[in-house]
């Protein structure tokens, strides 16, 4: 007998329900109820029968709380049960019974948790909070099924040039398009806005994962990830602005280790400085997005990013990205500036200052606001080339013989420069 209350997307359904048979039990489970912010008028009295009659009529909520102590036969009741109670309901079983045998048999039937009278403040918030889990904790898949992983890193050559939108971009559309298992790692611990935009808390499971490294394995990822929808889940952080980044780098290994086992698809948000502090974490990476916009110093900074990708990291497939494109208005052209970096543009993205707006008003990735505009086209374009990189190991694309200029001398600063200045205001 397995009850279809297994993992799936909360929805729009209640949050909590619980029927209880009396009411000591009832004024134990409402103040954590509304500890946790959920309505304490979800807590009915009555048990297993009136939980029955009145989920046969209603949606089922998230989580659900049902006593048993009323019940003659337990396990059969629970059938019953199960006949109105809708795939992704999470049940916490409540009784008197204290029988381990009970209690392996209820689990055994697709029961989250079996809580034993009388009950603790704590006992109730410690099963409700393991419940939270389940719709948090990253989709399974098959471990004997192959299946390829492509870890992509998006870096900006500058703050503001939209790394961290064509991250959580293509996130989702990976998640949503492509219906492929994603993480997007958002490893700009202190300023992230990955959470943001996805309009969710980005709670402490980054920070955890920082502290605590040997805690990393796939049951910390099931815990301590946020899910934006069925198949994406986030990990980032707000880390106090007082608190600085005290790291080896050994967590993010760790975490990009046990994403490969968990998930189809891995999205870095990529701050540059940690190309510098923890260059290992490329390792791994079979893709660089780096994002940059037509001006001096995203040029200037797009050359040594490139130059430190081929020195260090050679075996990924890099794209670059321009974005904020205004044809026309540039403060330098197209092509001074592939001529600079000495390679071509993959990709270029329109300056859509409406489409940005949208997306933040509506607590939605760009691409997902965007998705009959310029812009969003382009973007699923970038998704589409990153799921189009072989399946063999990817050189970097061959750059132009450097010869033995230095990093500023691939400029021709004074041109770019009179060049700026002939441009009409």
């Amino acid at each position: 007998m397995n009850a279809p209350w297994k993992a799936s997307m909360p929805g729009n359904r209640d949050p909590f329900a619980a029927f209880l048979c009396d009411e000591a039990a009832l004024e134990v489970l409402r103040p954590v109820i509304i500890e946790m912010g959920w309505q304490p008028e979800k807590c009915n009295k009555g048990g297993l029968r009136n939980a029955v009659q009145s989920l046969s009529i209603a949606a089922s909520p998230n989580i659900l709380m049902v006593d048993l102590s009323e019940s003659g036969d337990p396990l059969n009741d629970i059938n019953a049960l199960a006949e109105v109670c809708e795939p992704g309901t999470v049940v916490i079983a409540v009784g008197q019974v204290n029988d381990v045998r009970l209690y392996r048999d209820l689990v055994a039937s697709g029961i989250h948790d079996y809580l034993l009278k009388p009950l603790s403040p704590g006992q109730i918030r410690d099963s409700l909070i393991q419940a939270q889990t389940v719709f948090s904790a990253p989709r399974h898949t098959d471990a004997h099924a192959a299946k390829r992983h492509i870890s992509t890193a998006i870096v900006g050559t500058r703050g503001g040039v939209g790394a961290s939108m064509l991250a959580t971009s293509l996130a989702w559309l990976f998640s949503t398009d492509h219906k492929m298992p994603t993480a997007l790692l958002d490893l700009d611990v202190h300023f992230g806005t990955g959470a943001l935009s996805l309009d969710l808390e980005p709670g402490r499971g980054l920070t955890d994962a920082i502290e605590n490294p040997s805690r990393i394995d796939g049951l910390f990822i099931e815990r301590a990830m946020i899910r934006a929808n069925d198949n994406l889940s986030i990990l980032s952080a707000e880390a106090p602005i007082n608190s600085p980044l005290m790291t080896d780098g050994t967590a993010f290994v760790q975490l990009e280790e046990e994403f490969r086992q968990a998930f189809e698809m891995t999205v870095i948000d990529l701050p540059r400085n940690m190309l510098i502090n923890f260059p290992h974490l490329m390792a791994d990476v079979n893709v660089v997005i780096l994002a940059t916009e037509f001006t001096l110093a995203s040029a200037r900074d797009a050359i040594r990013i490139l130059s430190w990708i081929k020195a260090n990291a050679a075996h990924v497939q890099t794209f670059v990205v321009a974005n904020k494109v205004q044809p026309g208005n540039q403060e330098i052209s197209r092509a001074d500036f592939e001529a600079s970096i000495e390679r071509k543009i993959n990709f270029t993205l329109p300056f859509d200052l409406k489409g940005a707006t949208n997306a933040a008003k509506l607590g939605q990735t760009f691409a997902e606001s965007n998705r009959t505009t310029k812009s969003g086209a382009v973007v699923r374009d970038i998704a589409q080339a990153v799921l189009g990189i072989s399946d063999t190991e990817n050189s970097a694309p061959a750059a132009v013989a450097a010869g033995k200029k230095s990093l500023l001398g691939k400029f021709d600063l004074k041109s770019m420069m009179s060049k700026k200045e002939k441009t009409p205001a």
